[in-house]
């Protein structure tokens, strides 16, 4: 009879995975040194680690587990929309974490099942793992992480990672055959915007654009870095655009389901106008990092990103965002007429 681990990997790649590898859990036990690491290289960032330290101590919850199948899913297949390129990051354009509409999520369901109908225990975290991920597909010799802090595999680095705790022993680890990056090469951390990646396999996560427009950035309009995100609305690409190993890696061939229809919305001016209902209902389902209320936080990114980009038809709603329901778009919208010296401070004093 077939092994339990080859049986698994098979239907993986039945299902549509680039790769699938099994790895028991000690091998996860270096996670722990990483997440210290980082911490002692920029100790601004003890807290935002801090909440990262339940993936290195997952058998609290799961004192079950006894192997991890970890798995790679490609993005680089898939058309970008021309309304959103270079605005909002390719990782969060095509997740398929939650959106049962994506072949992608329905393939994640299809082999849990399958699993548990081989007789395994198993249990996932769809949204943000239930271990380390890049650490574990290393591990399990899928790819490598580079300079630039990304998993990469054969894909380059816009592959999704996702694993599954079984209570079985295995093990599937493939022989990497990866180059490493140059010693010599810095095109990322010198391309990085904000100076957050501030060495090779290091950065200041508070500092990065991705955190900044997505986790974090609950005070924009006060935010000194913000003057440094160029065009960027919701997340960052650029490090990982610059670096050499990522050259011909996107295809662009496939449309991602719905997203055409979507991206029209997603422009700095139809983020101004959009209303709470059509964020709760289209927009914030995908783009899970912000919150059912936190349509504001959408409008200030989109402000931010005027501010940096300036045109005069950008004025009119500017000016209006001035007399905005949500104080942080307001506070926003004052500063950016203060900086273009938009209108007269007459009329700007009926918005403060």
């Amino acid at each position: 009879m077939e092994q339990i681990e080859k049986l698994i990997q098979r239907k993986a790649l039945e299902l549509g995975y680039e790769k699938c590898g099994i790895i028991p859990v000690h091998l996860l036990e270096g996670y722990k040194e990483k997440l210290n690491e980082r911490v002692q290289k920029v100790a601004e960032s003890e807290a935002f680690y801090k909440g990262k330290q339940h993936l290195a101590h997952f058998e609290k919850e799961f004192p079950w587990a006894k192997s991890v199948v970890v798995l790679t899913v490609p993005q680089t297949q898939y058309k970008v929309p021309e309304a959103v390129g270079g605005h909002i990051a390719k990782s969060y354009l095509f997740d398929s974490r939650v959106d049962e509409q994506t072949k992608e999520h329905q393939h994640s369901l299809s082999l849990e099942a399958y699993m548990k109908e081989l007789g395994l225990r198993v249990s996932t975290e769809r949204k943000y793992g239930i271990v380390g991920l890049r650490w574990a597909a290393m591990q399990a010799g899928l790819g490598i992480i580079r300079r630039n802090n990304f998993f990469y595999s054969e894909s380059g680095s816009w592959v999704r990672l996702e694993a599954f705790l079984t209570d079985r022993d295995m093990e599937l680890i493939e022989k990497p055959r990866f180059t490493p990056c140059p010693k010599n090469c810095d095109r990322c951390i010198k391309a990085c915007p904000t100076s957050s990646l501030c060495d090779a396999y290091t950065m200041n996560p508070l500092r990065c654009v991705s955190f900044l427009t997505t986790f974090s950035g609950r005070d924009l309009p006060q935010e000194p870095l913000a003057a440094d995100f160029g065009e960027w609305i919701y997340g960052c690409d650029i490090c990982q655009e610059v670096c050499p190993m990522n050259h011909g890696k996107w295809t662009g061939s496939e449309e991602f389901p719905g997203l055409t229809e979507l991206a029209p919305s997603l422009t700095v001016e139809t983020i101004m106008k959009m209303d709470e209902e059509f964020y709760r209902q289209k927009v914030q389902p995908k783009f899970f990092y912000l919150t059912p209320d936190e349509l504001w936080k959408w409008q200030v990114n989109a402000l931010n990103y005027m501010n940096n980009n300036y045109q005069e038809h950008f004025e009119q709603i500017i000016l209006e965002a001035c007399g905005s329901s949500f104080e942080k778009v307001r506070e926003m919208a004052v500063a950016i007429c203060k900086s273009h010296e938009i209108h007269v401070e007459k009329e700007l004093a009926s918005y403060e």
